[in-house]
């Protein structure tokens, strides 16, 4: 059996950890000593590197517009977008997929709650969702 101090959120605690196989080892042990906590860091501010004036940029793509007037088709969790499986105009049926969304490494198919057509689409593959985000409107 081997002691151990081990210091979590500046707290510390001693615990015993048991040697499974091998021969045991003798170990000095240290009293505890109190060790007053750290004040977290904050990460540096990236640089940015300078751009090139001779080649013109590149467009960014264009943020989400906002839904149009329609029922919404919201994610039910948090997540990456794998795949989109219509586009503004289709109709669809109920319980047809539109999105398959990848959330704690589970895909989930996000199906029409009704019979329509597809108003807009608002995400793209490889996006990412929070919960309760607009993917898909419905008309």
């Amino acid at each position: 059996m081997r002691k151990f101090m081990i210091t979590v959120n500046g707290a510390s605690y001693e615990v015993d950890v048991e040697e499974i196989g091998g021969a045991p080892t003798a170990a000095p042990v240290r009293p505890a000593v109190p060790v007053a906590p750290v004040a977290p860091v904050a990460p540096a501010a990236p640089v940015a590197a300078p751009v090139a004036p001779a080649a013109p940029a590149p467009a960014a793509p264009a943020a989400p517009a906002a839904p149009v007037a329609g029922e919404a088709v919201k994610a039910p969790m948090p997540g990456n977008i794998l795949d989109v499986k219509v586009k503004a105009g289709d109709s669809v049926t109920k319980g047809q997929t539109l999105v398959i969304l990848e959330a704690m490494k589970m895909e989930n198919e996000i199906p029409a709650p009704h019979d329509g057509k597809v108003l807009q689409v608002i995400v793209t593959k490889g996006s990412t969702v929070e919960a309760g985000a607009t993917m898909v409107v419905l008309g």
